[in-house]
């Protein structure tokens, strides 16, 4: 396999290069979420699968970057990012909440591309189809610290330290924009499987909305439903992990598989 670059990059961080890996997962974070998320993700399947992370503007290394509140643009930029470099082996790709949808785009623009992955797993997400009225983006900062408490995932001692929410509230609004705003675009399905994962009482995804997934792919489709709320993945993440290396598996050993 090639060395892992040393070029820029302003979408994309990989924290473990695996050079030998025969498969990549890139990692889109839930809103507010930056790619350190990701951290131990990376740690835990290297050097089987090397992970990429992708790192929205406005948050620590790019702090100083313009926010982007459209998730399709989102999904165009990091999609330019994706070269020949980083496609030179199959690639699986899985999203948190927003980044679910974000990973979803993603998908459709590479397959555009003929650059078909192997895998999408959304996580903790409904269907793109599938859409609530939610206007969060537009309250005050108290309502959204509050939506921040029952979403769960954030340090509680955080919010309330006033000097940090400053610093991230704008960061946060600008994110529920852009997945409050997004709208499906129906049009061609995925030709790749699709895995959701859901926990069994998260207050923003129902079961038959997870299950929705199925209606975006025209291949193999499997519902995941784990304990836990909208943040399972942290408290569930060996059975998750677990769930990503036995479907990239079966991926790379398909006759289909293709980089």
């Amino acid at each position: 396999m090639a060395a892992a670059s040393t070029r820029p990059a302003r979408w994309i961080r990989r924290f473990h290069p695996a050079p030998d890996a025969p498969t990549r997962l890139i990692c889109f974070p839930h809103a507010g979420g930056s790619a350190s998320y990701y951290f131990p993700v990376s740690r835990s399947l290297a050097p089987g699968i090397e992970v990429l992370a992708v790192q929205y503007p406005g948050r620590q290394d790019r702090h100083a970057d313009a926010f982007v509140d459209d998730i399709h643009r989102i999904a165009e930029l990091v999609t330019a990012e994706l070269d020949d470099e980083l496609l030179d082996r199959p690639v699986a790709l899985f999203g948190h909440s927003m980044g679910a949808t974000v990973a979803f785009e993603v998908a459709l623009l590479l397959q555009q591309q003929g650059r078909i992955p192997v895998a999408l797993f959304a996580s903790g997400r409904r269907a793109p189809s599938r859409r609530r009225d939610e206007r969060v983006h537009e309250a005050d900062d108290k309502a959204i610290v509050a939506e921040l408490a029952k979403a769960g995932g954030t340090d509680v001692g955080l919010l309330d330290d006033e000097e940090v929410l400053n610093m991230v509230l704008p960061v946060i609004r600008n994110d529920y924009r852009a997945a409050e705003t997004y709208r499906y675009r129906p049009g061609a399905r995925l030709r790749c499987p699709v895995v959701a994962l859901t926990g069994d009482n998260d207050p923003y995804v129902t079961i038959d909305e997870a299950r929705a997934w199925q209606d975006h792919t025209s291949a193999a489709f499997d519902l995941r439903v784990l304990p836990g709320g909208h943040f399972f993945l942290t408290d569930r993440a060996p059975e998750v992990l677990e769930t990503i290396s036995e479907q990239l598996g079966r991926a790379l050993s398909a006759p289909a598989a293709r980089t």
